[in-house]
């Protein structure tokens, strides 16, 4: 695919920003080639969309394969961007051999605990001074009310402690490097309570953890202004550094399941645009504690959300189109950034 260069003569997005956050994008080998313009005109920092993964990065015991991260990070040097490294532990995309002995049954917790510092000491020592900040556990809280982490084989098996050996293992790697934990549906106010008392015991245990990554997958109608800018103050009252790490606007709510739009209404695009326009002035209004702003991609022509939840149908979440064209939701970014 031909990229084209619609960045000639358009404000820098990360510059316009630079004295609130920085403005990071996730990638792929493949975007890096298509969006390469694109990402190098507007964004500062960069996160690997599935490269540093588990199931990625060691699919056989001892085996690793970093050749798709390094190129990303070999990137991220040469145009002078940081990196966020995503992520250590999470429940999903980590292999089977993970949890399994070679005759199938469940490792016991020890077997477990030590796979994890393995894996978190190989990973985090190799791009150490390099990223920046580690989304170290992901998405370890419940959706289901009542119950506050999620089922899992890491917490089956290693227990609800696996979340704090996971920083403490980072943290012995790099001290320097900055440590969140990262989940969705951060706003949601009961999933918010359960962030919040998650993050604040592991600080009143001492555990090395800097910051909380909101994740922000968002769409024209929810969450509310009022949710995201409670959640922002609930978190921040934990004196823990806020990322917003995988952001996208979707033009359809959650429970849209239809599939006929082969292009995005103009009120879609005119409300996502001022939706954008909010979410761009409640950031900028937290600066002193939110450091980074990521969009979980960086134009239309390629987003996860094109297979989720509907699978094959087209969605438009981005600031810039399918032809890396800034649409009105980048012009709205630009003008809340001195509104």
């Amino acid at each position: 695919m031909t990229q084209q260069n619609f960045t000639g003569d358009i404000p820098n997005l990360h510059e316009v920003y630079k004295k609130h956050f920085r403005i990071g994008a996730a990638v792929n080998p493949f975007t890096l080639n298509t969006q390469s313009e694109l990402l190098k005109h507007h964004f500062n920092s960069i996160t690997a969309e599935n490269e540093m993964k588990f199931e990625n990065l060691q699919p056989v015991e001892g085996s690793y394969t970093f050749a798709n991260a390094d190129r990303l990070i070999d990137f991220a040097s040469a145009h002078g961007m940081g990196v966020r490294g995503h992520t250590l532990v999470w429940h999903n995309q980590t292999p089977a051999w993970v949890f399994e002995n070679k005759d199938g049954s469940a490792v016991d917790r020890e077997t477990l605990l030590a796979t994890m510092k393995a894996h978190i000491e190989t990973v985090v020592s190799r791009y150490k001074g390099i990223v920046y900040a580690w989304d170290v556990v992901n998405e370890a809280v419940s959706d289901k009310s009542g119950e506050l982490l999620r089922p899992s084989k890491w917490l089956d098996i290693a227990g609800e402690d696996f979340i704090a050996k996971a920083f403490e293992y980072a943290h012995e790697v790099d001290p320097k490097a900055l440590l969140f934990y990262n989940d969705y549906n951060e706003s949601v106010p009961e999933k918010r309570d359960k962030i919040y008392s998650l993050v604040r015991s592991l600080k009143e245990k001492g555990v090395p953890i800097h910051g909380v990554g909101l994740q922000a997958h968002w769409n024209l109608k929810h969450p509310s202004i009022d949710d995201i800018r409670e959640a922002i103050e609930r978190y921040a009252s934990l004196g823990v550094k806020l990322h917003i790490t995988e952001l996208d606007v979707s033009v359809f709510e959650f429970e849209d399941r239809r599939t006929d739009l082969t292009e995005p209404h103009e009120a879609m695009l005119d409300q996502q645009a001022e939706r954008y326009r909010q979410f761009f002035e409640i950031f900028k209004s937290y600066s002193e504690h939110i450091e980074s702003v990521t969009f979980w991609g960086a134009a239309d022509d390629y987003t996860w959300l094109d297979h989720f939840p509907v699978r094959n149908r087209k969605n438009w979440p981005f600031l810039f189109d399918e032809k890396h064209r800034p649409k009105q939701s980048f012009w709205n970014v630009i003008d809340a950034a001195s509104s």
